[in-house]
């Protein structure tokens, strides 16, 4: 009896973000490593969003209005699909991916793995993280352990976040939000875009969402005096803005600085996990002219 050949599974095709890190790694082979974690990183993401429920927003008349104009995130913390199964599940994988790239310590890791198997981060303590809004706040709050469990968890919440936003973010009018953190989630700025006509949008770490921010002003002390905020060009440092799509900001007042992916001249717009790992040269230049992230 004639055996039939075994059909192999076709493989996805790549995502355009994973598609886009793969050449990177082609054009700049120093960053292999952190191109390597974030396509494991996003694979994680891409199966926990399959079994991620669709959340449907109300989002007529006077409530939201209100919310905006209080600084309160549109998508409260009751609003987030978070299966907490799958998300203490996805906090394992990722910190295992972080060990592995040394990331992560291993005491640290250990410690979270800990955590993890005792049921945690609860419910409870999952919305008060999530409830912390700006960067001032964040800063405030933090300890060193609580500072790792809160890069973990934001990690690990992105595919819940970002499927909350991802059906409300082109419905909803921002003109009114000044705040220099997410009007979906509350996050952190972790990325500015600058459009051909020099208009800057930031970047959500939590969930991708984008918002429009004063060209001039410092994201996270909101300084807006221009002669205490220093921008680099092109031909600064140039192995970090070799490829001419970067610009590095630094403020005078909190000495903190924010990275933007110039539109001008590209083919594709900003993706937060590719050109967070595109730009990491930028982060060396930041630490030399004495910045903090």
């Amino acid at each position: 009896m004639t055996v039939p050949p075994i059909r192999q599974r076709l493989e996805r095709p790549d995502t355009p973000e994973v598609a886009a890190l793969r050449r990177l790694k082609t054009a700049q082979p120093q960053l292999a490593a952190a191109v390597d974690m974030q396509i494991e990183l996003l694979a994680l993401y891409r199966r926990a969003q399959i079994r991620i429920t669709t959340r449907v927003f109300d989002l007529a008349g006077e409530p939201l209005v209100a919310r905006i104009a209080a600084g309160a995130p549109i998508v409260q913390f009751g609003d987030v699909p978070f299966d907490w199964q799958d998300l203490r599940g996805l906090i394992r994988q990722i910190v295992d991916v972080l060990r592995r790239f040394e990331l992560l310590e291993p005491a640290d890791a250990d410690a979270m793995q800990v955590l993890v198997r005792a049921g945690r981060p609860s419910p409870d303590e999952v919305a008060d993280w999530y409830n912390v809004r700006g960067p001032q706040g964040r800063a405030a709050d933090a300890t060193a352990a609580g500072a790792l469990q809160s890069q973990v968890l934001a990690l690990a919440s992105r595919p819940f976040l970002s499927r909350a936003v991802e059906m409300i973010h082109q419905r909803i009018d921002l003109a009114a939000w000044t705040r220099p953190y997410c009007p979906y989630c509350g996050g952190d700025p972790e990325l500015g875009t600058i459009s051909p006509a020099g208009e800057r949008r930031l970047v959500c770490g939590r969930c991708a969402g984008q918002w429009p921010f004063d060209e001039v002003a410092c994201p996270y002390c909101e300084n807006r005096d221009a002669s205490r905020i220093s921008s680099f060009e092109y031909g600064c440092w140039p192995d970090a803005f070799r490829d001419g799509i970067y610009r590095l900001s630094g403020c005078e007042v909190c000495r903190r600085y924010l990275k933007s992916y110039v539109c001008k001249g590209t083919s594709r717009p900003v993706m937060l996990d590719v050109d967070m790992i595109g730009s990491l040269l930028l982060d060396a230049a930041a630490a030399q002219r004495g910045y903090a992230s």
